[in-house]
């Protein structure tokens, strides 16, 4: 009786040191991060507002000469 306890104990030491190291003792691996960054769109040397500003003029100076 004393054996198969002491076999069952040892077995059950055995298993949870397995169970301890189951990842290994190395050093994690961990992926980069990657890191999306927002590029801005080009801008044009004209602002939008200027040319709607500017078709309604031409809008207003067409009718003006009717």
């Amino acid at each position: 009786m004393r054996l198969t306890t002491t076999l069952a104990a040892a077995a059950v030491i055995a298993v949870s040191g397995v169970a301890a190291n189951a990842g290994g003792l190395g050093d994690t691996v961990t992926e980069p991060t990657i890191v999306m960054e927002e590029v801005a769109a080009p801008t044009s040397s004209v602002s939008s507002g200027y040319i709607v500003l500017g078709l309604l003029a031409a809008l207003v100076a067409a009718s003006a000469s009717f």
